[in-house]
Parts: structure tokens; sequence; C-alpha cells
């Protein structure tokens, strides 16, 4: 069953950010998520959501599990104004066009 983990956090140095993403994500490690998603809040500028799609919990909490993942999220939080708030959901439906 897809797996998707919801990050939602604030950050007045979204340049900064960016580049560690774009720097994580051509690391490629195992367990990676099938898909990422990074949006900006229209409402609320410098509030952030990132989605991660996994093709499955296991894979999720493998990837999670990973030092590599943890010192990505030191950095982040570094980066970010107060602690991130993590969602970890199990789709229920996915539809597509």
């Amino acid at each position: 069953m897809p797996f998707v983990q919801v990050i939602e956090y604030e950050t007045d140095r979204p340049a900064e950010v960016r580049a560690l993403s774009e720097e994580w994500g051509q690391q490629q490690l195992a367990n990676a998520p099938a898909r990422l998603t990074v949006a900006e809040d229209r409402e609320r500028p410098g509030h952030f959501v990132m989605v991660a799609e996994f093709d499955s919990y296991d894979q999720a909490m493998a990837h999670s599990a990973q030092p590599e993942t943890g010192g990505y999220a030191d950095q982040m939080r570094r980066l970010a104004k107060g602690e991130p708030r993590y969602l970890n959901l199990e789709v229920a439906l996915r539809q597509m066009r």
C-alpha cells in the first residue's frame, strides 16, 4: 500500500533549503521516495510543505532509518523556523488523469 509523508515547515531561507534538497535528491539513496514535491503556501509566504511518496510504509521507514536521512533532517531543522511538523499517511485513494 502506498505511503505518504508530509513535512510542514517555515523558513526565511528558502534558497538554502532548495539547494540542500536538490543536493539530497542527487544522492539517490536506497529506499528514496518515488516522488518528492515541495510547495509554498501562496497565502503564507515562507510556509512550505514537502510531500514524499513511497511505495510502502516499510520503504519509508527504511529510508528514515538511514543515517544520511537523519543528517538531512538535522540540516533542515537548522534552516527552519521552529520544529517541522510530520504527518505519516496511508494512501486510501489515488486518482490520476
